[in-house]
């Protein structure tokens, strides 16, 4: 489980395909400091388990369906990522409940400085767009944000200078996309209205 709150921007050092998966290693020296074997680590919103490291860097392996799910940009050599270790009992929960499992991506269709602040507008597909609503809570690239207004089948948030700094989110130009993660209350009373309605699946 994480918070959506980015400790550090990491790098992907390697990445090897083996089948439909594939193995990177990722640059990240804080969350390898504090890290064991087995533990969860979120890459961009993405969580993955650690199998090893090497220096300041881990290991981990990315089923082939994660990589149908996220961008699939990100696992490249030389990319940046956002990096956030699985929060612990007792910790403070800064941003919302994120669970590291991506529903998706997102690409990004306009983007505009307002002040010090940098809106960016993303587009929803016909799945997601029911689950994002104004001033609720959204994760791209693994960041937690607000959406600050929706339409129909888009979505901005607004970032403030520390968030512009601090994650990848800062660099995104427009046509890249995002990994895409709704906020698990919404998708649960999703399932339950479906229920109501007479779903059977």
């Amino acid at each position: 489980m994480f918070t959506g709150i980015i400790s550090e921007k990491g790098e992907i050092l390697a990445a090897t395909a083996s089948g439909d998966s594939v193995r990177v290693v990722v640059h990240a020296p804080g969350a390898v400091a504090k890290a064991r074997h087995g533990d969860s680590i979120a890459v961009s919103g993405v969580c993955l388990t650690v199998i090893g490291s090497e220096g300041d860097a881990f290991i981990a392996d990315v089923m082939g369906q994660t990589i149908a799910m996220s961008n699939s940009a990100q696992w490249q050599p030389a990319r940046s990522v956002n990096i956030e270790s699985a929060v612990a009992v007792g910790d403070q929960l800064g941003g919302h409940i994120v669970q590291g499992h991506v529903d998706g991506t997102a690409t990004l269709i306009d983007r505009r400085q307002s002040g010090d602040w940098r809106v960016l507008r993303f587009a929803l597909n016909a799945e997601h767009a029911p689950l994002v609503v104004d001033k609720g809570s959204i994760t791209l690239d693994g960041v937690s944000l607000t959406v600050s207004a929706v339409g129909d089948d888009w979505c901005e948030v607004s970032l403030i200078p520390e968030t512009l700094v601090a994650t990848t989110l800062g660099l995104l130009e427009v046509g890249e996309m995002v990994n895409l993660e709704t906020d698990i209350l919404a998708r649960h009373i999703q399932r339950l209205a479906h229920f109501d309605n007479g779903g059977t699946r």
